[in-house]
């Protein structure tokens, strides 16, 4: 089956929909056993979508589980309650006492402050990469390293990683490899398909889709699948069916949204790459982005997420043009229909082992609404940051 076809009939079982053409939802804490001999089977296959304990899911989880290990090709899915959630436990199931991280210095804050607050503090190190490093990643590799961390495109400044080139040191010095999928969302980019073993997701981004949902997903492939099932569930991991309800419907249009998410996106970076005031536009598909041959060479697609540098400017600038928007609306996370921004002054207190010596940079989310009205709503409030400079 095409891709299109495969998402739509993903995780769509009659023991999931009984009759009907989405599963239904199934809310349980306590199963209940009619014999001594249910409940020991029951046991047995706790592990393999068999009704056994709330925490361990229903049917509805299993029928998002199901779509979403189909959608990036894997063995099974873990669900958690946020993406900060997903990378957390991923990352405890797999690190102890005396280990060594290597972890891409263009990562999501929450997870550099996972390293640095909680991993510290039982006893795993963690050393930053530069995300462009490529196979010099093996001057790093020390005794201890057991993991190493991708983010590709990275967080705000979206530097895409050679993954091939960084999964074979990997492989070649005995480390698993765990990739935050976010952007690439399992239909644009599958990392599995890359020799990465645990591809990470927010599906609160463009999996949901509307901004109404917190969920995390992690899918593994199979040598790694049994140890972050049943770790995830030790550390006590679970997700309402309610919100994997609400998660397999967006499913269901990811791809339609997508493919405007990407067309609006590219239209306003272009726009947005022959403004005056900006120095450069990072969008992983134009030539200006660091790590643009290794999109071009891996990714399907992009969706509506970039950032632009601005050639100059300072803090009361900054918060003028944040100021003076209409239609994009200031908040984190991104990926629901509306178009979000946010701003750095500098990128500098983010980096560790990369620095940065550009201008400020400032991310959009170009959501679902006419490209004509934000590009309109840019051009004034780039007017205004540019009266205050």
């Amino acid at each position: 089956m095409k891709k299109n076809t495969r998402l739509a009939s993903a995780g769509r079982k009659s023991q999931y929909t009984q009759g009907t053409v989405n599963p239904v939802v199934q809310r349980a804490s306590t199963v209940v056993f009619d014999s001594v001999a249910d409940m020991h089977e029951a046991i047995k296959e706790r592990g393999n979508r068999t009704l056994f304990y709330g925490r361990r899911g229903t049917n509805t989880h299993y029928a998002l589980q199901d779509a979403i290990t189909e959608l990036e090709n894997g063995a099974g899915c873990a669900l958690y309650p946020s993406g900060a959630a997903a990378i957390s436990q991923s990352l405890l199931s797999f690190l102890k006492a005396g280990d060594h991280l290597l972890m891409v210095d263009t990562a999501y804050e929450p997870t550099r402050d996972l390293c640095d607050k909680i991993l510290a503090g039982l006893g795993i190190t963690t050393t930053y990469y530069d995300p462009m490093i490529g196979a010099g990643i093996k001057a790093l590799i020390q005794d201890n390293t057991k993991v190493l961390f991708l983010e590709s495109p990275g967080s705000i400044t979206m530097e895409v990683q050679d993954v091939p080139a960084l999964v074979k040191e990997a492989k070649a010095h005995g480390l698993m490899t765990m990739l935050d999928n976010t952007y690439g969302n399992g239909w644009h980019y599958r990392p599995l398909d890359h020799g990465v073993d645990i591809s990470i997701q927010a599906a609160t981004k463009y999996i949901v889709g509307h901004s109404d949902v917190m969920m995390g997903v992690a899918v593994a492939n199979e040598e790694y699948w049994p140890v972050l099932r049943e770790n995830s569930y030790l550390l006590g991991q679970c997700t309402s069916a309610d919100d994997a309800y609400l998660a397999l419907r967006g499913l269901r249009t990811m791809p339609v949204r997508l493919q405007q998410h990407e067309k609006s996106a590219l239209e306003v970076a272009k726009w947005v790459a022959q403004h005056p005031l900006v120095d450069h536009v990072r969008h992983p598909a134009l030539p200006s982005n660091p790590g643009h041959e290794h999109f071009m060479r891996d990714f399907d697609g992009s969706n509506g997420l970039f950032s632009f540098v601005m050639k100059d400017g300072n803090q009361k600038a900054i918060n003028r043009f944040l100021d003076s928007l209409h239609h994009f609306k200031m908040g984190f996370s991104w990926g629901g229909f509306e178009s979000l921004v946010t701003a750095n002054r500098s990128m500098a207190a983010l980096r560790t082992s990369t620095g940065w010596e550009h201008g400020p940079i400032i991310r959009l989310h170009i959501g679902l609404e006419d490209v004509e009205d934000l590009i309109a709503d840019l051009e004034q409030a780039l007017a205004v940051y540019e009266s205050h400079l």
